[in-house]
């Protein structure tokens, strides 16, 4: 049997197989209330539906504030919570362990949609105030945020914990903290978005006190056979910026803290970051924190075909593989991994196993 297809127990949940889908933005609420849709029950559930492990929604904001653009998904109120039940049941009802990504867009909200522009919207344009550690703009030209005090930090690390805490009432079953590309947990860490002179600004560890704060508060309103796992840019490709040994070292103290798997992709905090990406790209991060860390990790990026997901598995480079764009092409895609790899229908919805031949 292939590893991608063996099933993985995190904590008190196994999952099915080793095939995840990546959390992808759809930006498709377009009332602006955070609320998901029957976009997001097809999109989701047809995932499910297509026979993936792990099933996870998009990145859905703590606040108001912490969305990328008005079209997002939310869950800062129990509104949100009720709205995400049946879709959640559906991916039960498929097979599919249902899990939500749960995020803050710091100094990179209030933007459109990338199709209408990506342009930043102003507060009474459809926009809102933006909140960073630093008063640094991700671009010269884009909005300057605000620096966060210390009661805003407060909020927004309460913000999580309360989150969380309607993320298992809706019936996730796994979590993941959305640390990385160049959103709120991220531009603490970095020393580029972060010149505070604090206890959340300096060294390395202070940078970091803002994620490990999140994680902690997270963690203690979850059930504790709960999967929490953590999406982190392993290294922002910049000179004197947040590199892979400074991810090893964020990794050891988020698994002190109850993390339990990384979810290592890269880049985001910076607009000018040399990158070159290359099939399985980020494996190699994977690999790195997985051997120093002993913590499991999630590999991402340009992973496309079956025999490279299954050999980046056997190489024991990761635990999982998270899938995103190649999943937006082809939702079933794990049904012909299993047939691929293992000669197996058994992932196939009976309505579906005539079109298998």
């Amino acid at each position: 049997m292939s590893k991608l297809f063996t099933p993985i127990t995190i904590r008190g949940e196994t999952i099915r197989n080793r095939v995840f889908v990546a959390p992808m933005c759809q930006y498709s609420v377009d009332d602006g209330s955070g609320i998901p849709t029957n976009w997001h029950m097809v999109h989701l559930g047809s995932r499910a539906v297509g026979g993936a492990g792990l099933v996870m929604a998009e990145a859905s904001a703590v606040s108001p504030e912490g969305r990328i653009s008005p079209q997002d998904l939310g869950i800062w109120s129990d509104n949100h919570s009720e709205a995400f039940k049946p879709i959640v049941e559906f991916q039960v009802a498929q097979g599919t362990t249902p899990a939500i990504q749960l995020a803050h867009a710091g100094r990179k909200a209030s933007h459109t949609r990338p199709w209408n522009g990506g342009e930043a919207l102003s507060p009474g344009y459809g926009g809102w105030e933006i909140w960073g550690p630093s008063p640094i703009p991700f671009e010269p030209d884009w909005a300057t945020p605000n620096e966060m005090s210390m009661e805003e930090i407060d909020r927004i690390v309460s913000d999580f914990a309360t989150a969380a805490g309607r993320s298992v009432e809706a019936g996730f079953k796994v979590l993941e903290l959305h640390l990385a590309h160049g959103y709120l947990a991220c531009e603490f860490m970095s020393p580029l978005s972060n010149i505070r002179t604090d206890q959340y600004g300096g060294s390395l560890k202070n940078r970091c006190r803002f994620a490990l704060e999140v994680i902690t508060a997270v963690r203690s309103r979850i059930p504790e056979s709960m999967p929490l796992l953590a999406r982190i840019s392993a290294t922002e490709y910049m000179k004197d910026g947040w590199s892979l040994d400074d991810s090893i070292e964020l990794a050891g103290w988020m698994k002190e803290e109850g993390v339990d798997m990384i979810d290592c992709s890269s880049g985001g905090n910076s607009a000018t970051q040399n990158l070159d990406p290359f099939p399985g790209y980020q494996v190699l991060f994977s690999a790195r924190i997985r051997k120093e860390v002993e913590i499991l990790t999630g590999a991402v990026g340009l992973i496309t075909d079956a025999s490279q997901a299954e050999q980046t598995l056997r190489n024991m480079d990761a635990d999982a593989i998270l899938l995103g764009r190649e999943l937006l092409r082809n939702p079933y895609w794990p049904l012909k991994a299993r047939d691929e790899l293992d000669g197996s229908d058994d992932l196939w919805p009976a309505q579906y196993v005539r079109a298998r031949l």
